[in-house]
Order: structure tokens, then C-alpha cells, then sequence
């Protein structure tokens, strides 16, 4: 075959392989190829000879085009090792199977894989996931698209380069998920749990396995419920723990909630005492009530502390995003005194303490009040985050408004 040819896999799986005299020596079953190449280069061959199956090294195997149909020839039948290598095969591993195309994130099923001869070897560029890859295996792409002409009609064909997509079907023991993930741990956890959603369980638990401590905490926050319940159930509990220790505390009871309580407890046994304290005091509140949504990260300072002080220890501790919305100011006994915005600390003098710009007319809620207290009170106040106190106004919590929108979407796909 000349060198930049193009053909698909489904034209020479299942054809004969002949030697150099044209004799028969079995069937082309599958085509391996090593992912360790910059493009998914073929290495060898699955082949079932004399009864037998056989892996065999591809540097021996030419594939050419006679009369419209493939002529697969083999110099030499050597058998290749493959253990030790990190390989993908073509037909158990990716056709028909589910793929992420990464570009439109979203789940899709391969129906055909097109290849490309070069001069050094020969390699998958690029996956069919087109109506016209599955008439392909039919074999009636052609005489149907010859029909269809008079029309003006056309099958609709959509080729995904291989770089756009990431293959899931890992079954064999001998792939490496984390470097063969690596694509997906690049994808904002939102479009990982969405796609994570569409999968079936064994891969859903095989991706999420692959993903480090911090993202799977990410993704896990994003995903359904169902979702979340499945994926923890199918962990071991050291592994879940480790997990739900990077996450939000409120985020945990949520979560922890869903599950058997025996399992969930199991879990907060082997949490680190501190983060587990923490989601059992949320898990212990009633669920309508404002301290079962509220989370416990936030940040707050005494009144003599100076505002170069609080910008010191905010680079220390780097907070997330939603838990700067506003920052506290509590007594010696952490009771709620005021509040500071972010805007007021930038504009303030270094030396400034906080009581000179704290404002002390903060609204606040009770722990116990009922949820819709702060649906009130952020939409009155026009509020992105709202603290909340016990009955002694010890600072407790905080609400933000994100949490309120997504308690409001929840309960919506509940009914």
C-alpha cells in the first residue's frame, strides 16, 4: 500500500493472511497498537492460525489494495510478547465500544477506526462515530450512498481524530489506567461527571480509580447522586476516605447520607478525626433545616488583627473561591461580631485593625431556622454568602448561594 493510504479496520478484520507464495496461514482478528508511539502505532497483529491464536509482530505484515478488496501478506510468523508493553487493541478495546470525544465532552460509540500507512509504520488516526461507519460494516455504505445521490441525500459520516478522543474499555489487566486516562483527568470536573454519568458502573469505577485524591474529590461533588452513591459503594473504605477528606464537609454529609448508614459509618471511622467530627455534627442536623446545607469553611479573624495580617494569612491558607465572599470577625469566645468584604480590605489602609472597617450590621441565621430563612434573607439582602450562628451566636457555618441554588435543583429532579 502506498504511503499516506488510508483504510478502515473493519475492510481487513476478518480477511485472510497469505505468505509470500499466496498460501493461507489464518485470519486477521484484531490490530494491536502501542500507545506509547505519539500516535497509536500498529506493533502486531491477533491472528487465529491452525486452531490457534497468535500474536504476531506487524514489522512483517503488509497490507495492500487489489480490486476494491485488502490483501493482507506475511513474510514471517514471529510471535511478539506484550506484557511489558503498553498496548491497545483495536477491535476488544475500542470498536463498538463507548469513547469520550473530548472535544464535544460526551460520550460516543465507535463504529469503524480509520489507519494510515506512512513510511514508518502504520497508525490510528482517527475513530468513526458517523451512521456511515456502521453501514460501512454492513456493507452497504457504498451502494447506498450511490442510491441516495439522485436525492441530493447524504449519509451522515463523522470522523473524530484520534487526538480528540480518549477510549474507556480497559478490561485487560495489563493497561496502565492512570497514563491511559490522561486525557480525561484534563477535563473540568463538571464535563468528567457528566461523562462519567453516561457510562456504565465498571467504567465509571475504572476512571474514577485512575484520578488522584483531589480531582476525584472535585468530580465526586459534581456528579448525581446515584452516581456518587455507586462510586462509593464500589471503593474500599480507605480509598473513599481519603477522598471525602479533600472535599467540603457539608459536601460529605450529603453524600454520606445516601449511603447505608453501616457503610457510611465505616467511612467516618476512617476519616481523620477532625474532618470526621465535623461531617457528623452536620449529618446530626434535621434535614430542612439551614444547619443541614451550611458548610463549615469559613474564614474569620478578631477585631485587633490588622489588614496586611489577614492578607498574610489568606495567601498562607489560600482558601477556595466561594469561602472569600465575605470574611468574619468574631469575639474572643467566637461569637459573630461583623463582617468584612474583600472590597473594604483592599482599600484599607495595611496598618488599619479591623474594627475600624468591620461592619457590625451583619445579617446572619440560626443554624436550627428553617432553610427558607435564607432563601428570604440572601434574596432581600442581595447576599452571596450568609453566616450562620447557634443559639449562643457562636459562629458555626456559613451559607453561600451556590449551595442554595444547587439544594434548589436537587429537590426539582427529586420530584
Amino acid at each position: 500500500m502506498k504511503f499516506g493510504t488510508t483504510f478502515y479496520l473493519s475492510r481487513v478484520v476478518g480477511n485472510t493472511i497469505y505468505t509470500n507464495d499466496q498460501k493461507p496461514i489464518g485470519k486477521l482478528l484484531d490490530m494491536i497498537v502501542d500507545l506509547d508511539s505519539r500516535r497509536p502505532k500498529v506493533i502486531a497483529i491477533k491472528i487465529k492460525n491452525n486452531g490457534s491464536i497468535r500474536i504476531i509482530d506487524f514489522s512483517n505484515v503488509s497490507i495492500t489494495k487489489k480490486n476494491q478488496q485488502y490483501h493482507i501478506q506475511c513474510t514471517a510468523l514471529h510471535d511478539m510478547e506484550l506484557s511489558k508493553l503498553h498496548t491497545l487493541f483495536l477491535v476488544k478495546h475500542v470498536l463498538d465500544k463507548q469513547i469520550v470525544d473530548m472535544y464535544g465532552r460526551k460520550v460516543v460509540r465507535v463504529n469503524d477506526l480509520r489507519l494510515v500507512v506512512l513510511s514508518n509504520g502504520t497508525y490510528t488516526v482517527a475513530v468513526d462515530v458517523g451512521f456511515e461507519g456502521f453501514l460501512r460494516r454492513l456493507g452497504v455504505a457504498k451502494p447506498l450512498k450511490e442510491l441516495l445521490k439522485p436525492f441530493r441525500i447524504t449519509v451522515p459520516s463523522n470522523l473524530l481524530l484520534w487526538d480528540e478522543v480518549e477510549a474507556i474499555d480497559f478490561t485487560n489487566r495489563g493497561i496502565k489506567l492512570s497514563k491511559s486516562y490522561a486525557k480525561l483527568s484534563t477535563l473540568h470536573p463538571s464535563d468528567l461527571a457528566d461523562i462519567l454519568e453516561d457510562l456504565d458502573r465498571s467504567s465509571q469505577l475504572a476512571i474514577f480509580s485512575s484520578l488522584d485524591d483531589e480531582k476525584a474529590a472535585d468530580v465526586l461533588e459534581e456528579l448525581e447522586t446515584e452516581v456518587q452513591v455507586n462510586v462509593l459503594e464500589s471503593l474500599s473504605v480507605e480509598k473513599a476516605a481519603d477522598m471525602l477528606e479533600k472535599m467540603p464537609a457539608d459536601e460529605v454529609a450529603d453524600i454520606l447520607e445516601e449511603l447505608e448508614a453501616e457503610r457510611a459509618n465505616k467511612i467516618l471511622i476512617e476519616m481523620e478525626k477532625e474532618a470526621s467530627a465535623e461531617v457528623r455534627e452536620l449529618m446530626g442536623y434535621p434535614e430542612k433545616s439551614v444547619g443541614s446545607l451550611m458548610t463549615t469553611d469559613f474564614i474569620s479573624f478578631h477585631e485587633t488583627i490588622t489588614v496586611q495580617e489577614v492578607f498574610a494569612e489568606l495567601r498562607r491558607i489560600k482558601p477556595e473561591p466561594d469561602s472569600v465572599y465575605y470574611l468574619y470577625v468574631v469575639d474572643h469566645d467566637g461569637r459573630l461580631a461583623a463582617n468584612v468584604s474583600l472590597r473594604d480590605l483592599v482599600v484599607a489602609e495595611p496598618e488599619q485593625p479591623l474594627h475600624r472597617i468591620m461592619n457590625r450590621d451583619v445579617i446572619s441565621v440560626y443554624d436550627d431556622d428553617d432553610m427558607d430563612e435564607i432563601v428570604e434573607r440572601i434574596s432581600k439582602y442581595n447576599l452571596l454568602a450568609i453566616p450562620v450562628i447557634d443559639r449562643t451566636k457562636v459562629l458555626v457555618g456559613t451559607v453561600i448561594i451556590n449551595d442554595v441554588f444547587y439544594d434548589f435543583i436537587k429537590s426539582k429532579r427529586r420530584k
